[in-house]
């Protein structure tokens, strides 16, 4: 059986676009669990949840290395329908703003060079990731209360 990388991402914007940021949470038996957050500021919520799976896809290279990666498989869940459908090839990307974002991750997969997939869940799956992006926004909101 292939070892598994799982990557559970999540962005947000309050207000869309407004202040926005991403959470990360990636499990793997060889690199235990990992948590990363990011403000990333101004944005919408469909460019947040790009910039998160490509933070986790980012990540997942440079903690195990190309070498580490092959014969490995690394799950990705969002609960973004749109973008997990756009990066299955379901749907197109329409948006011109979005469109950069799709390329960057096509070229992270060939950089990984491993079976990657994309998977949609609900939202409360999707909980740790979630309150990462809210503590970062509520972390970033109380600066600007100073």
């Amino acid at each position: 059986m292939k070892n598994k990388i799982t990557i559970h991402s999540d962005g947000g914007a309050r207000g869309n676009p407004g202040p926005a940021a991403i959470g990360v949470v990636i499990e793997g038996s060889n690199i235990g669990k990992k948590l990363y957050q990011e403000y990333i500021g101004k944005g919408t919520n469909n460019e947040a949840e790009y910039r998160a799976l490509i933070l986790g896809l980012k990540k997942v290279k440079q903690l195990l290395g190309s070498e580490k990666l092959r014969g490995m498989s690394i799950e990705c869940y969002a609960d973004s329908e749109l973008m997990v459908k756009q990066l299955n090839r379901q749907y197109k990307v329409k948006e011109k703003d979005i469109q950069g974002f799709f390329v960057e991750i096509s070229n992270l997969l060939i950089d990984l060079g491993t079976d990657v997939s994309f998977h949609h869940i609900e939202r409360e799956k999707n909980a740790e990731a979630d309150m990462l992006v809210n503590q970062a926004l509520d972390r970033e909101s109380s600066k600007l209360d100073l």
